[in-house]
């Protein structure tokens, strides 16, 4: 069966102007144009839309998925069963969420008590999913899975002192690096304060401390685009320099 745009369309509750844009960046293009020039889709193109529309639903950007579904190792089938993996966390996440809300209803509503551990608990847990869901599959095979399982167990655990400490620490983290950047020496000391302050930021997540994985991390702000790309946003270099200087800080 073939199906026009506008059948297209309303079968995947989607805009005809979505279909001619995925169209024109390259993403979906049609199985073939019709004697009367109009857009024609057939079985290939459905399920190229469905698997299109499951990253869209998990907030991947459009230029990813690209590079994803046109690379050639890209596999259909193991692409549906990590959509669903990824939405099965999805969902825990939310149901986190759902309970963690509907307590503090009952709450508000002088039903029961709750700690101020429990009120954060949701959120918590959260934070743990989105960096799986960012970031799992990297440092598990980096780390291993015992030791990002004690990490995350030491997220969620994290008391409000905690939360409160490891945020200031952050901020004080922000300045110190802005300030020793401008010296331009990752040796100085003001550089050498930044790379403590970011192990004992790290410290906060961790549940044991090496100098050589704190090098290794250090390493990976350079390595890694995304990280490259927030520690540079406000001074380009940033990233290569906080590198250094950690990598100074732990004799690596």
């Amino acid at each position: 069966m073939e199906y026009t745009v506008q059948k297209l369309s309303r079968l995947a509750g989607v805009s005809s102007r979505t279909l001619r844009y995925y169209d024109e960046i390259g993403i979906l293009k049609p199985a073939r144009i019709n004697s009367s020039g109009y857009r024609m889709y057939g079985q290939a193109e459905v399920d190229r839309l469905q698997q299109i529309l499951f990253y869209r639903q998990l907030e991947v950007s459009l230029d990813h998925i690209k590079s994803l579904m046109t690379s050639s190792s890209y596999d259909g089938a193991r692409a549906l069963r990590e959509h669903h993996e990824k939405l099965i966390v999805r969902r825990v996440q939310l149901d986190s969420l759902i309970a963690n809300l509907e307590k503090t209803i009952a709450a508000t509503e002088g039903k029961l008590t709750m700690t101020n551990a429990e009120k954060f608990e949701g959120f918590k847990q959260r934070m743990v999913d989105d960096n799986e869901r960012k970031y799992g599959e990297e440092i598990r095979e980096k780390y291993g899975n015992d030791r990002v399982d004690k990490s995350n167990q030491k997220v969620k655990n994290m008391t409000q002192e905690d939360h409160e400490s490891v945020t200031k620490l952050a901020d004080q983290l922000e300045i110190a690096l802005s300030e020793a950047f401008l010296t331009g020496d990752p040796a100085s000391k003001l550089a050498q304060q930044a790379a403590d302050l970011h192990k004992q930021w790290l410290s906060y997540y961790w549940s044991d401390y090496s100098k050589e994985a704190h090098a290794g991390l250090a390493r990976m702000y350079v390595e890694d685009e995304r990280f490259t790309a927030y520690y540079d946003k406000v001074q380009p270099g940033t990233a290569a320099f906080l590198r250094d200087a950690i990598l100074i800080y732990t004799k690596e």
